[in-house]
């Protein structure tokens, strides 16, 4: 049996929850589990905030980054709609932490924001492995997350959180709305004051 289809099989659920999303940025953040936690911090905030696949945080690039006007500009892979979003609480210091790191690893001031220590860009299989580390460090190893469940963690909070389905579409860049009810079909609060 083929192990990534028995792993799909074994999860509950496709998403994380906003208490697992904070373990996961915890470990992340732990000193001792990595030579670049602010590295680690900032992709995984970036990834779930802004629903990012890992292909889409990898491909992210100085040039995408404004701090000045608080926002980035996210390029949206498999036909969706690329758009620029603001920073949120939180992002902006770990951009600013990671840059710095950034600077001592390499001069280079264009090319990808998130570089590996050979100081290329980082590779979606590095992003999968950044993320099992980090949730086995958390206690979340038994529900086999893989950086996708990052993208609908964004989507699923969104959701609880009471945005429509069309904003949610438009923050995910889906092209087709179908693959936006999803979240909105799952969200328990929509049923929170039928009574």
């Amino acid at each position: 049996m083929n192990t990534s289809n028995r792993q799909r099989n074994d999860r509950s659920r496709e998403h994380l929850t906003p208490e697992e999303v904070d373990k996961l940025l915890k470990a992340a953040k732990d000193k001792s589990l990595s030579r670049h936690p602010e590295r680690e911090y900032c992709l995984l905030l970036l990834m779930v905030r802004h629903g990012l696949r890992a292909s889409e945080a990898c491909g992210l690039k100085l040039s995408d980054i404004h701090l000045a006007e608080k926002n980035m500009y996210v390029y949206r892979l498999k036909k969706g709609i690329s758009t620029t979003h603001p920073l949120y609480t939180g992002e902006i210091q770990a951009i600013k932490s990671w840059l710095a790191k950034r600077q001592e690893m390499t001069t280079d001031r264009s090319g990808p924001l998130f570089l590996s220590e050979q100081c290329r860009p980082l590779s979606r299989s590095m992003v999968h492995r950044l993320v099992q580390r980090y949730a086995e460090a958390a206690g979340l190893a038994d529900l086999n997350i893989h950086p996708h469940m990052l993208r609908h963690a964004c989507g699923y909070d969104l959701a609880n959180r009471g945005i429509d389905t069309r904003g949610i579409q438009g923050f995910l860049g889906h092209s087709n709305i179908q693959h936006t009810v999803r979240y909105t079909a799952l969200s328990p609060n929509r049923f929170a004051n039928y009574y």
